[in-house]
């Protein structure tokens, strides 16, 4: 590699492991979609073997960055919006948790305690920084979401690997800090300012808590209940508003920050699987298939815009 690419490399956006993560929801969709609707099989490991691969490269180069680059990445790290991205590690890590269940359950259990130490560390983290040096509104925004609220996803993992208990506390963090953080977020996007047009994208995030929320609590109670179909019922509400903005989000020209479209696309579609399954709604069938083609579609359309932009070299310029 030469001097020009090592330096250009400094500029690697933490928030590429958005990437894993949209990748391995969307191969957990298909899962859930071959079980109820009969989907082939084979599309999900495909997309969750590519999720990790996804995954292991972005970490590779961000391995290289650190040590080529230590102070771009440690930027990053103390970045208002950026930083946030580092709980996408670990949540990438869980979704690679999940893929690997049914093929090495003791490798994918070693990998979800790892995946969570490492969470609440970067989870403390950030609430320290948050009361240490209180931000302006304008640095508030929803990817903060992703290292507090991240929590809620390991129950998901941790509920089908027996740790019931430590899953419930998972989600009692990820839950409560929800309930505490989101108003804020609410409260910042409405009265202003407006946010930046590459992070319009990130309002797309609001959606991931009550999607994986209600997921979280069908595995955690064997089933749907009352306490997830109020969670998924709120989240058909925001995917219903975020429908409604279509035509504002395709205005924004394409960034790494696009990528928050993906994971919160494909945890409405497993979302909806669980709780059409639950209540035994086959005439929902149609509607499950159109969810999961667009979460498909979503996915698909992002990731072809970022390899062009990888081939262009954009994703190794300054921001």
């Amino acid at each position: 590699m030469t001097d020009t690419s090592a330096k250009s490399l400094a500029h690697l956006p933490l928030p590429l492991f958005a990437a894993p993560m949209g990748l391995g929801g969307l191969g957990l969709a298909w899962r859930e979609a071959a079980m109820l609707l009969g989907a082939p099989r084979l599309v999900g490991e495909v997309i969750l073997a590519l999720a990790a691969m996804v995954w292991l490269v972005v970490a590779s180069l961000h391995l290289l960055r650190l040590f080529r680059h230590p102070e771009a990445l440690k930027g990053d790290l103390r970045h208002p919006v950026r930083a946030a991205f580092a709980g996408a590690i670990t949540i990438g890590m869980m979704l690679l948790a999940a893929a690997a269940l049914p093929y090495a359950p003791v490798a994918a259990n070693w990998l979800w305690l790892v995946a969570v130490v490492v969470h609440l560390v970067i989870g403390v983290w950030t609430v320290r920084g948050l009361i240490n040096a209180p931000r302006e509104a304008a640095t508030l925004t929803p990817p903060l979401l992703i290292p507090l609220v991240g929590n809620i996803l390991a129950p998901v993992i941790g509920a089908k690997l027996g740790w019931l208990a430590l899953s419930w506390m998972l989600f009692g963090i990820g839950a409560l800090l929800w309930m505490m953080i989101q108003p804020i977020l609410l409260w910042r996007i409405v009265v202003g300012p407006p946010l930046p047009e590459r992070l319009r994208p990130t309002l797309v995030i609001l959606l991931a808590p009550p999607a994986v929320g209600s997921v979280a609590l069908t595995n955690l109670m064997g089933g749907s209940n009352p306490a997830s179909l109020i969670i998924f019922g709120l989240a058909v509400f925001v995917a219903m508003v975020l429908v409604s903005l279509v035509k504002a989000f395709a205005k924004v020209p394409y960034a790494v920050s696009w990528w928050a479209y993906t994971f919160p696309s494909a945890a409405f579609a497993i979302a909806c699987f669980k709780a059409a399954h639950d209540l035994g709604a086959a005439w929902m069938a149609p509607l499950l298939w159109l969810v999961l083609l667009a979460a498909t579609a979503i996915i698909t359309v992002v990731s072809l815009c970022t390899l062009r932009a990888a081939a262009r070299g954009h994703l190794l310029q300054p921001e």
